[in-house]
């Protein structure tokens, strides 16, 4: 047994069991060693930065690290951009970063790089396997690293000697961690703050929005409590039967606007929220002049525990409201927009559907109509990095092969990983893709005038506009392996997204909005 071998059999130990990866001549035994470890399922992605959001999207859904098998720091860094989104969505992941032998670092190779200084910033946990023998402990510890409390993506380093020598063969086991209780003092302060407070709200975020903690935030709503999620969400229930907290607002002259009178901000695995960007004379805190804060549980701390907790304390009903099922009375007609994309999808996608959401300013159209639709899960844009969208549902695939998963995505994001579109047709993945094409990065054209930039002139427009010329999705997806389809018309689309949850396999559809 080598290093390489040594590595899978300990990651496969601690149920890692999925490979995203983009492999160069430093992983070749990696690669080999797949060959004797059938229980790891390889998943070639043709961008780094696929194969690190398919990590995180198999992540989120199956509540253990996936790994990712990357070349080296170039290959490390063409990944960051999803590693970022998936830092600020807590997903474990384990990456397996390939490295020179150790005895050539010295000769500065044109592949050489300072990896660890590359993984610090995104990484919870960074180690290099420099002798055979450490390979198993670090991919242990690398393991456990990964759970947090709250959890996030870890990197080791597997210089090339330490993958081809003779490693010692037992697997070993890692010691998951486990979310503590947040203190009984942090529930009944936020109990006795809540029963004084005139108009409180409660900010909840990360675990708290998972079903359980949405069951108990429900309880506190009736209560009186007003209850908030944070913008944007690793995953969490959606559409009937779920409870729905209001979301905090993107722009944050609205959200303070929506926040007015409030007196007490009480955070359940979250944080202060604060506005996306800065603006010229704007606030940066996303907190009502005058209103008081505290916290119930930290991130790292077991939020639906103090959820509970605090709902028992408060006498709140067993149960709270949750969304009723109520979906569109007819197919949309006539021109194609956002909100009747919407309404398609939410007649149409099964219950126990799977929603990648990076579709940025056509998103509000779907969110509406699925509100009430079948219950379903969504996976958010966590970290602001577009892009996201269609290697998410590659590892939400992955990780639950029986859902009907879906992918929404911006023209201008889908453009940053349109490799995916492959890696899905290889794969045979259940994923239906479809592409906002509005022709613009629509919320630049929105955020230039925010910033007090003002309007764009000739020059400017040649940053923000897509349509020139006019990028050819559909021959892009066919060429990639997936039937496609091009949408100009409510009836269009009906008809295009109807067909394709009744079927397995993937589908892109182009909708031209």
């Amino acid at each position: 047994m080598n290093g390489a071998d040594a590595l899978l059999a300990t990651l496969i130990a601690n149920d890692v069991t999925a490979c995203f990866a983009n492999p160069g001549t430093s992983e070749m035994q990696f690669v080999a060693a797949l060959d004797g470890a059938p229980a790891m399922r390889p998943v070639l992605c043709q961008f780094e930065g696929v194969a690190t959001g398919a990590a995180d999207g198999y992540g989120r859904m199956a509540g253990k690290p996936a790994c990712t098998l990357l070349h080296l720091g170039p290959g490390y860094g063409n990944g960051v951009a999803n590693l970022h989104n998936a830092r600020r969505a807590f997903t474990p992941i384990v990456n397996v970063i390939g490295d020179h032998a150790t005895y050539h670092r010295q000769y500065d190779a044109p592949l050489n790089s300072d990896i660890a200084t590359l993984v610090k910033p995104n990484s919870l946990w960074a180690k290099s396997a420099d002798s055979p023998d450490t390979v198993a402990s670090l991919a242990a510890e690398a393991v456990a690293a990964s759970f947090g409390p709250p959890g996030g993506p870890v990197s080791l380093i597997l210089p090339a000697d330490s993958a081809w020598l003779p490693a010692p063969g037992e697997p070993v086991i890692a010691q998951r961690p486990m979310r503590p209780a947040p203190a009984a003092s942090a529930i009944e302060a936020a109990a006795r703050a809540l029963k004084a407070a005139k108009n409180p709200v409660v900010l909840i975020g990360g675990q708290a929005c998972l079903a359980a903690g949405l069951s108990a935030a429900a309880r506190l709503q009736a209560t009186g409590v007003t209850v908030y999620s944070d913008t944007f969400i690793a995953r969490t229930p959606r559409g009937a039967g779920a409870f729905a907290p209001k979301r905090m607002q993107y722009f944050g002259e609205m959200a303070l606007a929506e926040l007015e009178g409030v007196d007490l901000m009480v955070y359940a695995g979250t944080a202060m929220p604060v506005a996306f960007f800065a603006y010229p004379d704007r606030p940066s805190v996303l907190v009502p002049e005058g209103c008081k804060t505290l916290t119930l549980a930290e991130r790292s701390e077991d939020a639906v525990a103090g959820l509970t907790a605090l709902a028992d304390a408060l006498d709140a009903p067993k149960e709270g409201a949750v969304q009723p099922l109520a979906l569109p009375d007819a197919a949309p007609t006539g021109k194609l927009t956002a909100y009747a994309v919407g309404a398609s999808i939410a007649r149409h996608m099964p219950e126990g559907a799977i929603v990648c959401d990076d579709s940025v300013t056509s998103g509000a159209g779907v969110a509406a109509a699925a509100a009430t639709a079948r219950p379903h899960e969504v996976l958010a844009l966590t970290g602001g990095a577009i892009g996201a969208g269609l290697p998410l549902a590659i590892g939400a695939a992955v990780a639950a092969p029986d859902a009907k998963v879906l992918s929404l995505n911006g023209d201008g994001a889908a453009m940053y990983t349109i490799q995916a579109l492959w890696t899905m047709a290889r794969e045979n993945l259940d994923i239906t893709v479809v592409v906002f094409a509005n022709y613009t990065y629509r919320i630049l054209n929105i955020e230039m005038l925010r910033t007090g930039a003002g309007e764009a002139g000739p020059s400017a427009r040649k940053l923000l506009e897509l349509g020139d010329p006019k990028i050819d999705f559909v021959a892009l997806a066919k060429g990639l392996g997936l039937p496609a389809v091009r949408c100009e018309t409510a009836e269009a689309f009906e008809t295009a997204f109807a067909g394709a949850m009744a079927q397995r396999g993937p589908m892109f559809i182009e909708a031209a909005i």
